[in-house]
This record gives structure tokens, C-alpha cells and sequence, in this order.
């Protein structure tokens, strides 16, 4: 019998793959409970949830049900939460006053889950008018309709203090105003909050994909965003945010949404020694949600391949709606 010697493949990157135990020590990547942030809405006036028909399975919080939401997450072993207000419609104005009101629901939320959970979870908040605003943009508008973006920062240096107030561990600038982080930090630190984060939305594109979140904040806008917010188009305009964002202040950065701006991830990861961070966003969420409920996907795989997927481009926190759950399968 004759044998035929090097017809064959020597290397054989399969011998990798062969069993769930080889492919689990050989793993590149790996997802951790303290990798993810939850994103969770309290709506004002509520005494239960209320559903979020763009989002299945997400939900408006009452305080209460925030609360226990927060419990869990600890118990998943989640490392942060990123809190949204809902005022109730009466109270929104061009100013945002419910915004900077220290009883306002953003605030009041904060000290809930701060008294509930207290350091056990990193408590983070959006820090943007466009939830109490009654135009819907995230900032002041000017007399002809438009965003003015220092007349802005003057708010959001208002809205820092008071959340920051209400015991806040991060604020979450997401407005993308010019000079924003250095407003911020500089309010934050002349009232006497030197040790609250700033974690800036560095890279924020005006995207299609932010459609469901509309739902979950109220939102009373109409128009755009694309005066504020970056183009879709642009890459280098992303590296030049986060180099203003870093000489401002900023101790983590941010790039919204995750998937369809992955190579801007990288690019981020790969230029900072700040930690990193990438937010799942509503519309990537409803479209895995949507496909599994049709049976068209894995639902479960599918939602840890695109969580992996934002980590292996460079994030090292990760901001979605499946933190909780994640976490525990993780766990």
C-alpha cells in the first residue's frame, strides 16, 4: 500500500474548532457580565411599566419598577446603568426646565437608584434636553429655529449640577454642542463634584436607527438632526471630536450607534488610553427582536454575535438593552 505524503494541508485551523470546549479556550474575545450597561426610561407620573411597542421587552420604568430593575442588574452582575427621564407632556417647554428641576424625573431617579443600589452599580445619566424640551432638540433653539449651541451649554452646565446633585457616579453629554465636555467638566468642578465622570458622546451620527428610542423618551421632535449630529458619512470629523473631547476633559468616550460605525470604534480604541465605550442603539435592537420574532434569526446568537462584535472592535463597556439578560446567561 503507498502512501502519498504532502498533498495534503499541514495547517489546519479547523483542528481550532472541533468541539464547544476548544472553541471556548481558544477564544479571541469574550464577553463578561461587567463589560455591559443598561439603558433603562423612568417615565414621570406612571405606577407601572409601560411597554415600548418599537422595543419588545423594554419598557417606561415607574420608580418602582426601576428600582427593582436596578436590583437586578446588580444581582446579573452588570457594571453600570444609564439613566433617561420622560417627563409628563405639561411639563415640557423650549427651555427644558424639567431638564435642570432638582425634583424633576431624571434627578428623582437618580436618588432612587443611588438609595436602592447605591455604589454597587455605576450610575450614569443622560445629560440632554431633548427629553423635556417641547420642540424636541437638544438644545435652546435661537429665533429663527435654530439650535444655539452656547446658549445650550450654559443649560447643560445647569443640568451637570443637578444631577450631579442627585448623587450621579457619570454624566452622559449626548447633545453633541461644540465645547460641551469642557462646560461640563468645568461646572462640575467648580460646584464641588470633581469625582462625577464625563462620559462624552464623542461620536454621535445622525442616524436612522435611533427611530424606536423616539418611542421610548416621548419625543416631541420634529425635523432632524443632522445640524448637531455627525454625517454618516465622515470618519476623520470622529477623530477630530475626540481629540476636543480629550483635551476637554472627557474620562470615557463614546461612539452611538455601534454596528453600522464599527470601523469608527476601532479607529477610537485604537487612538485613546481612555476607556471606550459603544451604545446598542434602539433600532439594532428592534431589528434583531424583529427578525427572531418572525423566525428568521437565532434570536440568542444573534444578540451575543453582535455584542461580540462590538467588543472585538475595541469597546470596553457596551451599552444595551440586553445587559440584564446577557448577564446572567454570561453569569
Amino acid at each position: 500500500m503507498s502512501t502519498t505524503y504532502g498533498t495534503f494541508p499541514g495547517a489546519r485551523p479547523r483542528r481550532l474548532r472541533t468541539t464547544p470546549a476548544m472553541r471556548r479556550m481558544v477564544a479571541e474575545y469574550r464577553l463578561h457580565p461587567s463589560d455591559l450597561i443598561l439603558p433603562a426610561f423612568v417615565r414621570e407620573g406612571v405606577s407601572e411599566p409601560v411597554p415600548i411597542s418599537a422595543m419588545p421587552g423594554v419598557v417606561q420604568h415607574s420608580r418602582d419598577t426601576l428600582r427593582k430593575a436596578a436590583v437586578e442588574a446588580v444581582e446579573a452582575g452588570v457594571s453600570g446603568i444609564m439613566l433617561f427621564g420622560v417627563p409628563e407632556e405639561a411639563k415640557k417647554d423650549a427651555l427644558g426646565t424639567a431638564g435642570t428641576d432638582p425634583d424633576g424625573i431624571l434627578q428623582v431617579a437618580i436618588r432612587d437608584v443611588k438609595a436602592e443600589v447605591g455604589d454597587e452599580l455605576v450610575v450614569m445619566s443622560d445629560l440632554c434636553l431633548d427629553e423635556f424640551t417641547d420642540h424636541g432638540h437638544c438644545g435652546v433653539l435661537d429665533s429663527a429655529g435654530r439650535v444655539d449651541n452656547d446658549a445650550t451649554l450654559e443649560r447643560y452646565a445647569e443640568m451637570a449640577q443637578v444631577q450631579a446633585d442627585a448623587g450621579v457616579h457619570v454624566v452622559g453629554p449626548s447633545g453633541m454642542m461644540d465645547g460641551q465636555v469642557g462646560v461640563i467638566r468645568d461646572a462640575l468642578d467648580q460646584t464641588g463634584h470633581e469625582d462625577v465622570s464625563v462620559l462624552a458622546y464623542t461620536a454621535k451620527y445622525a442616524s436612522a436607527f435611533y427611530g424606536p428610542f423616539r418611542e421610548a423618551v416621548g419625543s416631541s421632535l420634529q425635523g432632524d438632526r443632522k445640524t448637531y449630529q455627525q454625517d454618516a458619512a465622515n470618519l476623520r470629523e470622529s477623530m477630530r471630536e475626540l481629540a476636543l473631547d480629550l483635551d476637554e476633559g472627557a474620562d470615557m468616550v463614546m461612539v452611538k450607534p455601534a454596528l453600522p460605525y464599527l470601523d469608527v470604534l476601532a479607529k477610537v480604541a485604537e487612538a485613546v488610553d481612555v476607556p471606550v465605550a459603544a451604545y446598542q442603539i434602539s433600532g439594532e435592537y428592534a431589528m434583531v427582536e424583529a427578525a427572531a420574532a418572525n423566525g428568521w434569526i437565532d434570536r440568542e446568537r444573534a444578540i451575543l454575535e453582535t455584542l461580540t462584535g462590538i467588543k472585538r472592535a475595541g469597546a470596553n463597556m457596551i451599552l444595551t438593552y440586553w445587559a440584564t439578560e446577557v448577564a446572567r446567561q454570561l453569569g
